[in-house]
């Protein structure tokens, strides 16, 4: 069975250009962004990991650690990865799991057989500190991935974990949000000091409540 949110996110060991990692040992209390590769040396992948070493910083800030994946081996990776560094000009210092035998990709759904039964597509996971799996999105092959996009959710999720709120179309850090409907109206006040606006019953606005 294909996970799904909420699940676990299954454990694992493997083999990455870093040495060998237990992914729970390596995730330890972080939030963790884990993102598949069809294969290694393949252009669209190679910008990928470019953007993400380039915003390293923002992922640390956000104290998210980040793990990539491809089923090619080791040797691959390393001519790869200073290739990335060469072109991208980044220093890829995060792992790239050798997933040659392909455990881990079958485990996480990775592999879509009606669009390749042999390479995995572009899958993304973000996965909370207590191993829950918090957000999937997969993209096809032929499709980078917008990484400003994962940012952006990653803000969303770690702000709804701590606050009674949701995040509206298109939020970004700093804007208001959606007051959760499981808070009462008349108990808004107390929650969130900042005040509120009320569209509908249903749709109660209040300004970001950590900023």
């Amino acid at each position: 069975m294909s996970l799904r949110l909420g699940d676990t996110a299954p454990n694992f060991t493997a083999q990455t250009s870093l040495g060998v990692i237990d992914f729970y040992d390596y995730a330890g209390d972080s939030w963790v962004v884990l993102f598949s590769h069809p294969a290694d040396y393949t252009p669209v992948c190679t910008t990928e990991l470019g953007a993400t070493a380039a915003l390293k910083e923002e992922f640390v800030k956000r104290n998210v650690k980040v793990l990539a994946l491809s089923v090619d081996g080791l040797v691959k990776h390393e001519g790869w990865i200073q290739d990335i560094n060469e072109t991208q000009g980044v220093e890829i210092d995060f792992p790239l799991i050798a997933d040659e035998n392909k455990e881990i990709s079958n485990a996480y759904g990775m592999i879509h057989p009606n669009a390749s039964d042999t390479l995995t597509v572009r899958s993304l996971f973000i996965i909370s500190p207590d191993k829950k799996v918090k957000l999937m999105i997969t993209y096809p092959a032929s499709t980078g991935r917008n990484f400003q996009e994962v940012l952006r959710v990653i803000d969303s999720l770690q702000l709804t974990a701590k606050y009674s709120v949701a995040t509206p179309a298109d939020w970004k850090e700093g804007e208001d949000v959606v007051v959760a409907n499981s808070i009462k109206t008349e108990d808004i006040d107390a929650k969130f000091p900042k005040g509120y606006r009320i569209v509908k019953p249903y749709l109660r606005f209040t300004p970001q409540p950590d900023k």
